[in-house]
């Protein structure tokens, strides 16, 4: 699987690659505000990541000065990719805090016992619906929404209505229209056949996807080649003249075509079909043998924390869980709620998944 966090604006974000940053600050204490055992705790904790994470450097830094402890970022790849390596490396963990797992790969993670229980100060804080653990071996930190996105200058041009759910997707009208991303190599492209699971069930969706390959729906690797280069209705799609005025992308996708316009429209040019949408959460856990530990229990904290969670969405453009966290005008101004994605079991998906992913590809790309 692909990044797990793939939203829409986050490959318009710079890289941080392996980042460190000074923190002010002696030695961490234990709760008696003493070094254990009579030597100085590490002052670094590591947070290990898929290469989509991402936060803005004064936020961090005022972390790092309260809390005493250096943050150290090592991105590792997609979401599946980093997942993998710790899984080889349970019990010598590569840091102290895994962040970027979802509800997709989150059973895998915890049935192979990669995580140390911790219940996060301020979890009470969070949406109860996202706290899928309840031995809190991972703290939910965000959510986004893989939804179809459509280009409305096309839809208003040709004087039809953008389509809106799952079936819309069949309707002749929308014919060669749609182009999505392998599931069995994007994030994306996964959360929209788990979209169909969770509408249709968990046999009748191949039928569902039948039909939407007699539609024309058209398939590519990964988002990038999807939205930046197929879909019309995105600024690099056209530069790309692509011809396809539907994508499955995020719900996150037309507040980032806003902020990144140049220049800056007034209104954002692309919509989301709101009836299409799969949600996808991303967790935080406190790796087993951590050097670490409290440095790694504090990191945790953090990311639930107010101040991240509002600073978030403009960085790795994903939503908060964080009952009172805000959003920033351009998501509240351009963006959509989605009032009921579509959901699927982890413990599902964990059972089926490479069975779908099978089954889907003799359906869609044989």
């Amino acid at each position: 699987m692909s990044t797990t966090k793939k939203i829409a604006g986050a490959a318009l974000a710079a890289a941080l690659g392996v980042t460190t940053l000074a923190a002010c600050g002696g030695a961490a204490k234990d709760e008696d505000g003493a070094a254990a055992s009579g030597a100085p705790k590490s002052k670094t904790v590591t947070l290990v990541s898929h290469d989509s994470f991402n936060v803005s450097e004064p936020v961090l830094k005022e972390f790092e000065q309260q809390s005493g402890y250096t943050v150290k970022v090592l991105k590792s790849g997609d979401a599946g990719a980093a997942l993998n390596q710790e899984i080889l490396t349970k019990g010598s963990p590569r840091g102290d805090v895994f962040f970027g797992v979802d509800n997709t790969l989150l059973s895998r993670a915890l049935d192979n016992g990669i995580f140390t229980p911790y219940e996060a100060k301020g979890l009470a804080g969070v949406k109860p619906e996202y706290v899928l653990d309840a031995q809190h071996r991972v703290t939910p930190v965000d959510s986004g929404d893989i939804c179809v996105n459509y280009d409305k200058a096309y839809f208003a041009d040709k004087k039809i209505a953008p389509p809106q759910t799952l079936d819309d997707l069949l309707k002749p009208e929308y014919k060669n229209l749609l182009v999505t991303e392998n599931a069995a190599t994007s994030s994306p492209g996964l959360g929209f056949l788990l979209a169909a699971v969770g509408k249709y069930g968990e046999e009748a969706w191949k039928d569902y996807w039948s039909k939407l390959k007699d539609n024309g729906v058209e398939v590519v690797d990964g988002w990038e080649q999807a939205y930046n280069e197929r879909f019309s209705g995105s600024a690099g799609g056209k530069k790309a003249k692509g011809d396809r005025p539907l994508v499955v992308s995020y719900a996150t996708s037309p507040p980032v075509e806003v902020l990144y316009g140049e220049p800056q429209p007034a209104e954002a040019p692309t919509g989301v079909a709101t009836g299409t949408c799969f949600r996808q959460v991303e967790f935080a856990g406190l790796l087993k043998g951590a050097k670490n530990e409290e440095g790694g229990k504090a990191l945790i904290d953090f990311l639930i924390g107010k101040k991240f969670q509002e600073d978030m969405p403009l960085q790795m453009f994903v939503n908060p869980v964080v009952k009172d966290a805000k959003l920033p005008e351009v998501f509240t101004k351009h963006g959509v709620v989605i009032d009921k994605p579509e959901n699927v079991a982890p413990g599902t998906i964990a059972k089926n998944r490479d069975q779908w992913v099978k089954a889907w590809s003799s359906i869609v790309v044989k």
